[in-house]
């Protein structure tokens, strides 16, 4: 089980302050000396991350804290893909918004056939190009990432690599899924994640409430309003006790049904 920390902050209306339980954590304000930091990132603990990313928490823990394995009756380390944006509290992960996006990025990019050792060098090589933590995240890895795929496997042949090496459309075909939900600023920075909803109302932004899934207009998480809808079966009823449109509350049950899947 994991242990409990907390921060304090604006309830959902934001009248007055409180602890509130975050993504089944409970964050607290002199644990992390700062507060703000979780304002600007979000925060997820693993479980919540596989969740929203549809990878095992073994996976997750695994890329970012590195493992153990044995061969030839030796024993190696693998080292974390990359560092977190936060560190751990107690001992457990909690993982921000980039994090979140860069699991769904490598997730991809293995189950199209890219080997652990080439992805681990792709990755080296966009943090040392982008000036990035997270290069996955970045909108340069969109543009120029097939590149270092395509010299990746100049240099070590592998067979894996030669249809991303040989075509964008190939690389666009593996990366497009996530890009066109992922906003950027106009400096390639990643803003929000907007998953895909018939209405398009759903947002993950790390500067509204911790980066939780909300509807946009309001910033009422969707998980809220999905419970809600679920246990008095009617959309109007809820739309009237949080006040928020019919339209939001059906993304909000729609995003959370695709998660449950």
């Amino acid at each position: 089980m994991l242990p409990q920390f907390k921060v304090t902050v604006r309830n959902l209306h934001g009248n007055g302050l409180r602890p509130k339980n975050v993504y089944g954590i409970v964050y607290q304000e002199r644990m992390t000396g700062n507060r703000q930091n979780f304002l600007s990132t979000g925060i997820y603990s693993v479980p919540d991350a596989a969740r929203l990313s549809r990878v095992s928490t073994w996976r997750i823990r695994r890329w970012l804290r590195g493992y153990r394995f044995r061969s030839n009756k030796k024993q190696y380390h693998s080292a974390p893909l990359w560092h977190g944006q936060l560190e751990p509290i107690e001992h457990s992960l909690a993982l921000g918004f980039l994090d979140l996006i860069e699991i769904r990025f490598v997730d991809a990019f293995l189950k199209a056939g890219v080997s652990w050792a080439v992805l681990r060098q792709a990755h080296e090589r966009g943090a040392a190009l982008f000036n990035s933590t997270h290069p996955f995240c970045t909108n340069r890895f969109v543009t120029d990432g097939r590149d270092i795929f395509a010299e990746l496997h100049r240099e070590t042949g592998e067979s894996s690599l030669l249809e991303i090496a040989r075509s964008q459309h190939v690389f666009a075909q593996i990366t497009r899924p996530f890009l066109k939900e992922l906003e950027f600023t106009e400096g390639d920075v990643l803003l929000r994640w907007r998953p895909q909803t018939t209405k398009g109302l759903v947002v993950l932004d790390p500067t509204r409430n911790f980066g939780r899934p909300i509807v946009v207009n309001h910033g009422v998480p969707t998980e809220v309003l999905a419970s809600a809808t679920k246990a008095c079966g009617s959309i109007d009823e809820v739309a009237h006790w949080y006040d928020v449109a019919d339209a939001e509350i059906e993304d909000a049950v729609e995003f959370e049904q695709k998660l449950a899947a």
